[in-house]
């Protein structure tokens, strides 16, 4: 009988270590720094593989590595850091994902930030292992596909509709709950991939903000930089008006519910 005492409270002192070891665990720690983490890990990862692709196909094989590079790598970071972050890696998927009710308000900054840092050291991490005479030839895998005004018109409708296409696929398969799906990553990495083949020739495909920022920034390339904002997070609107009046489910849309 002793020794059952004994036994139960062992027990109820270990029941009582884990309650307070949980106690003291920072709730804020998971719910805003471990997310940010996780976007800029990811936003380096993804511009690195995407950038050195580029840089080392330079006057190559054409669209194809890009495409592949680029795809893959953000559909393997999505799968594996999606659960902590969303796996945005994206300013204008975070606002899409935001304005559609999948993100707090209060972390759309920080993930925006995030993201930016992170292209900026994926983009310099590429500096530092590229041979530097590739690395020019491709300004750093910047995009500089414009030369003149009158191209602009194109390249800014090319990234609006292929940014639409994939900030669709993310909040359609990610947030709204009659769609989504755990083959989420690979869609969303298989829509990079052929928005790449389809348009890279149009404006480069480029559909992030944060991809234009990191390489423009270390390569000091910023010829018509602006359209690579633009075109994105207009596209981002355009999807959170589709989904919010339209295409959601009833708790997603805000009319005809």
């Amino acid at each position: 009988m002793a020794g059952a005492e004994h036994g139960a409270h062992a027990g109820r002192e270990l029941l009582d270590m884990e309650v307070k070891a949980k106690a003291w665990r920072p709730p804020w720690y998971e719910h805003h720094v471990q997310p940010c983490v996780a976007e800029l890990l990811g936003t380096a990862l993804f511009i690195f593989v995407g950038c050195l692709a580029v840089v080392e196909d330079a006057g190559g094989a054409g669209r194809l590595q890009p495409a592949l590079a680029h795809g893959l790598a953000l559909g393997t970071a999505v799968a594996v850091l999606g659960d902590i972050s969303g796996g945005h890696f994206n300013p204008a998927v975070s606002l899409g994902v935001w304005l559609v009710g999948g993100l707090n308000m209060t972390m759309l900054i920080p993930y925006w930030l995030s993201q930016l840092c992170g292209g900026v050291i994926g983009a310099g991490l590429v500096k530092a292992v590229a041979p530097s005479e590739r690395y020019g030839n491709a300004s750093g895998g910047a995009f500089g596909g414009i030369t003149a005004d009158e191209q602009v018109p194109a390249v800014l409708v090319g990234e609006l509709v292929m940014t639409t296409f994939l900030v669709l696929v993310v909040c359609m398969g990610t947030v709204n709950g009659k769609t989504k799906t755990p083959l989420a990553p690979f869609c969303i990495g298989f829509t990079v991939t052929v928005d790449i083949l389809a348009g890279g020739g149009v404006s480069g495909a480029c559909m992030n903000p944060a991809r234009a920022f990191g390489p423009a920034l270390v390569a000091n390339y910023w010829d018509y930089h602006w359209v690579y904002w633009v075109g994105p997070m207009v596209a981002a609107l355009l999807v959170a008006v589709l989904v919010r009046l339209l295409m959601g489910d009833r708790s997603t849309r805000l009319l005809l519910r």
